[in-house]
């Protein structure tokens, strides 16, 4: 699914967003996994759009995670994985949770921490029911 703009502002923020977001990501989640009984693997994808997946397994069960709708759900302040709505859906409208930028538009990178740390510790959450 691809996110949709409503303007060039919020394209410019989300360009500015996304590889903190990125990299906080990647920094939470080793965090976590250091810790939890799963065992982890990350692998590219090339479908729909070039992307990484975050690849679990714990017993028999195997999860897959897409990375960028991880960072979608923090960049984005209405932004829902995938896997929770109609796969039908290509385009989504989404809305830039600007709480992740600070009064000059410049990023915040201690806003991004604290959000970043309460989706992958959902995330973690979820995995543990």
């Amino acid at each position: 699914m691809k996110p949709k703009f409503k303007n060039s502002l919020a394209w410019e923020q989300a360009e500015l967003l996304m590889q903190p977001i990125f990299i906080r990501v990647l920094d939470n989640l080793r965090k976590q996994l250091e810790s939890c009984s799963w065992q982890s693997t990350y692998k590219d994808t090339t479908v729909p759009v070039p992307g990484y997946l975050l690849c679990l397994s714990k017993d028999d069960r195997n999860l897959e995670i897409d990375l960028w709708d991880i960072c979608y759900q923090i960049c984005f302040s209405n932004y829902h994985p995938t896997h929770l709505l109609n796969e039908d859906i290509e385009v989504y409208e989404v809305e830039i949770d600007t709480r992740l930028l600070d009064e000059t538009g410049e990023v915040d990178w201690h806003s991004i921490e604290g959000k970043t740390q309460q989706v992958i510790q959902q995330i973690f959450d979820d995995l543990s029911n």
